[in-house]
């Protein structure tokens, strides 16, 4: 429980729901109703329940459940997907329910018969009987199909807010939408009436879901504005993702690493910095997941940790590779300096892949981190999503002081700029380039430093190759001009001539 930064008046209560305690400037306004709003999936009724779970799994607080839809029984069996054991809270006088949702033979009722006074005596006694200061209730749509003027509705929901109030308890308040941007709640009542309004969302853009939420109204306090996105697992329930959370003060380290590679660390000035961020960039086959293995092998020489997310090949193909290398990535597994994690990117939202790259980072605390390739998971999210998830990846990995490496792919041939490269190119410390050049009809391999934060670094472009020992760097591309622009041309000796004519002027 803590105070508001803004109005030590309000007092709010922390939900311990992962981000939302942030966006909302320290957790739900204590003794007070919120409005949960959201589309059918928005993850309302796991909201609630997870508001209720969080108290009682910190041993701060128990909770009352009043369900109106869902059985009893269904809701401890979906929840137990989430390790909440609640059979086990009700013994412990921990959680209660109070199981207001119809019997199959029943018809419904006409208004004027509902009995609310005898419910709120229900909730109550419940409250008092595992002395509940949470209170989580789903749905209000299933009481207000009991009334049929939305002026009833207005006046029994006031009296719910005034009842909870009375009985000393935080409660959440869930309620259907018909569509994600529109009206709030079913009814068009239900926000004016509570305190505080809460907005899931569940949208579908460019054939792919994404989940949001947004606190919409905050009485006499502060909250965070704007859309947050958030996933939903099946460890942990609901987790917000808020970008605000994200600070800039992360330490700045002088220290260089290897790149793996002695001739590109030379290029590089001396090495990639402890604490960079480094973008591979580069067409299929120019070298990018190469890099990435010399990366890796770079820590292992130097018996650090490093971790590699892998999203476009597999364990076996990529343990092939790198053995066709020279880089032994059993070996380095079985000495425990390398993890490697492979997942294609559909079998989750980008939300949940951000999720489990933090997890796995904490779990294994590596030195380096690469990620091969970020257009590969680009093609799972929308461009807002993608965009939150390199600010978010990137954000992480500096608070950990950890250097990371991440591999682009370039929409054509002989290179030119990405999607990928437009979201993480301001952000990195580094940028290497790969491109393809043709000359009399031969394809060649060219490397270039575009950008070294923090350092000096070779200009050229130069020529390398890939053999059984990994990649080689050799001298700079004097006769050939274009390159970085995907339009590699010869320069004949009569051009030679006109240039030097030109700086003689």
């Amino acid at each position: 429980m803590q105070r508001d930064i803004t109005n030590n008046e309000i007092i709010k209560l922390e939900t311990l729901i992962p981000g939302f305690d942030h966006i909302s400037n320290g957790g739900l306004p204590l003794n007070r109703t919120t409005l949960v709003a959201g589309s059918a999936g928005s993850a309302k009724t796991v909201f609630a329940a997870q508001f209720l779970a969080a108290g009682i799994i910190t041993n701060t607080a128990s909770g009352v459940f009043v369900t109106f839809e869902e059985s009893v029984d269904d809701i401890r069996r979906n929840m137990k997907g989430f390790g909440w054991e609640i059979e086990k809270w009700e013994k412990e006088n921990k959680w209660a329910f109070v199981d207001a949702s119809p019997e199959p033979h029943e018809s419904s009722i006409v208004a004027g018969e509902y009995d609310l006074g005898a419910l709120l005596a229900r909730i109550e006694n419940a409250i008092t009987k595992v002395k509940a200061t949470r209170l989580s209730l789903d749905s209000l749509g299933a009481i207000f199909t009991q009334f049929s003027d939305s002026a009833i509705i207005r006046r029994e929901l006031f009296r719910i807010s005034v009842a909870l109030k009375k009985m000393g308890v935080t409660a959440v308040l869930t309620a259907e939408r018909t569509q994600e941007y529109g009206e709030i709640a079913r009814y068009g009542v239900e926000e004016f009436v509570a305190d505080n309004v809460v907005i899931l969302r569940n949208i579908l853009e460019d054939e792919k879901r994404r989940r949001t939420i947004e606190i919409l109204k905050y009485r006499g306090t502060s909250h965070q504005k704007g859309e947050f996105p958030f996933t939903v697992t099946p460890e942990k329930g609901v987790i917000i993702i808020p970008l605000s959370a994200i600070e800039l003060k992360q330490k700045s380290s002088n220290l260089r690493i290897s790149s793996g590679s002695t001739e590109l660390d030379k290029m590089c000035g001396g090495g990639f910095f402890r604490d960079s961020v480094i973008l591979v960039s580069g067409a299929t086959g120019t070298g990018k997941t190469l890099m990435a293995t010399e990366f890796m092998a770079g820590a292992a020489a130097g018996n650090e940790r490093c971790l590699l997310f892998a999203f476009e090949e597999s364990r076996e193909q990529l343990f092939r590779n790198a053995t066709g290398w020279g880089i032994d990535f059993e070996k380095l597994e079985n000495e425990g300096t390398l993890k490697v994690v492979c997942e294609y990117p559909e079998v989750a939202g980008l939300e949940d892949h951000l999720i489990e790259i933090k997890q796995v980072i904490e779990e294994f605390r590596p030195t380096r981190v690469a990620i091969d390739s970020l257009s590969a998971l680009e093609r799972v999210s929308t461009i807002k999503g993608f965009r939150e998830f390199i600010i978010g990846v990137t954000s992480f990995i500096k608070q950990k002081e950890i250097a990371g490496l991440f591999t682009s792919t370039t929409s054509t041939l002989m290179g030119g700029s990405s999607i990928t490269e437009g979201h993480i190119s301001t952000i990195t410390d580094s940028i290497i380039l790969l491109r393809y050049v043709e000359t009399f009809g031969e394809m060649r391999r060219g490397l270039t430093v575009l950008k070294m934060r923090g350092s000096m670094h070779d200009k050229d472009i130069r020529e390398f190759t890939i053999d059984n020992n990994g990649m080689h760097i050799g001298k700079p591309f004097r006769d050939v001009t274009g390159i970085i622009s995907g339009n590699p041309q010869k320069i004949q000796k009569g051009d030679f001539d006109r240039l030097d004519n030109l700086f003689d002027e």
